[in-house]
């Protein structure tokens, strides 16, 4: 058995050697640094190499931070929603396609248990329509949309990396398309063509090169002239490489905003050519809803309300997730 004050001495040395140790550790520490406590402008490699770390964390919560403010959530559940029903209306409706755009029993009735939000023109469930409706314009919307971005990426690519007089020629076309009125055109494409969905595409997607051409056409002249371009010259890399490897991922964040602002353009843009009666008469589409309806205002509102309703949802949801992505991207919001 150890006695009470034997215990008592052993403890004690015990916490000196602690101390002796951890005054060690200080004083080691204060001698291998000495150069980063008195020499200016000194840093230390682990200190840097942890502080870059933390900061490159910091900047990748800060991006998902603002991107998860109240507004831009809103838009991706609304957006989330609606491609949900244009990827699944056979599960979400209780009408076919067929019975949506056929003759049923009923004319302009108001809603009902059987029909939430009233019947249409012959019948036609209000809320079926309003389902399978958003595939259409989304199945609109995006690939003419996709179709643009492309063009217009190898368009500016081309334009302003090489400039001279491919730059002069390829701009002054996207001048004259750009000179006519995007209505007008899309009209006359439309006539030309005819209304069937695969137009409706191409129409849109050849109008929407020109802003993207431009778009990327600045970006490329800010960026071909920057260090790491010529780097990646000196290095033996071909222009190809350099065009679409090195500068397009660095220009790549104005395209990203603008798409998603012109999607919602394009639907709203579609429901209008619908409302004029330019649209496909056999397809279900919320302004060629809202134009068969317009005759019934007074005596049948919901018939307008439901159509015009999604289009307002649909064009605010793209809207608000370009303008989160858009402060998420700011370089100016980083340091925020």
């Amino acid at each position: 058995m150890i006695e009470p004050t034997m215990k008592e001495e052993l403890i004690e040395i015990e916490e000196k050697k602690k101390k002796l140790s951890g005054l060690r550790e200080i004083l080691h520490w204060i001698g291998t640094n000495l150069k980063f406590l008195f020499v200016p402008g000194h840093i230390s490699e682990d200190l840097e190499k942890r502080r870059f770390e933390y900061e490159k964390q910091i900047s990748k919560r800060k991006f998902i931070r603002r991107l998860k403010s109240v507004l831009t959530l809103v838009g991706i559940v609304l957006i989330f929603v609606i491609v949900t029903f244009a990827v699944f209306p056979q599960w979400l409706s209780i009408y076919t396609y067929d019975e949506l755009t056929g003759y049923t029993w009923g004319q302009w009735s108001p809603p009902s248990p059987l029909h939430p939000l009233g019947q249409t023109l012959n019948g036609r469930d209000i809320l079926g329509r309003m389902i399978w409706g958003a595939r259409s314009s989304i199945t609109i919307a995006l690939p003419a949309i996709l179709f643009s971005v492309l063009m217009g990426i190898l368009v500016g690519m081309v334009a302003g990396y090489y400039g001279g007089w491919i730059d002069s020629v390829l701009m002054r076309l996207m001048d004259i398309l750009l000179a006519f009125p995007g209505i007008i055109l899309l009209l006359v494409f439309v006539e030309i063509l005819g209304r069937q969905v695969e137009f409706f595409i191409l129409a849109y997607g050849i109008l929407g090169i020109a802003g993207y051409s431009r778009l990327i056409r600045g970006s490329v002249l800010q960026a071909k002239n920057l260090p790491y371009v010529e780097a990646a010259k000196v290095a033996g890399s071909g222009k190809l490489r350099i065009m679409f490897k090195h500068i397009l991922p660095n220009t790549f964040q104005p395209v990203l905003i603008s798409f998603t602002f012109d999607i919602g353009g394009i639907i709203l843009s579609l429901a209008g050519l619908s409302f004029l009666g330019y649209g496909d008469p056999q397809m279900i589409e919320w302004g060629n809803d809202i134009s068969i309806s317009r005759s019934n205002m007074y005596s049948a509102p919901w018939s307008m309300f439901w159509p015009g309703f999604m289009i307002l949802l649909t064009v605010m949801a793209f809207m608000l997730l370009g303008d989160g992505l858009r402060d998420a991207l700011d370089p100016r919001m980083k340091n925020l």
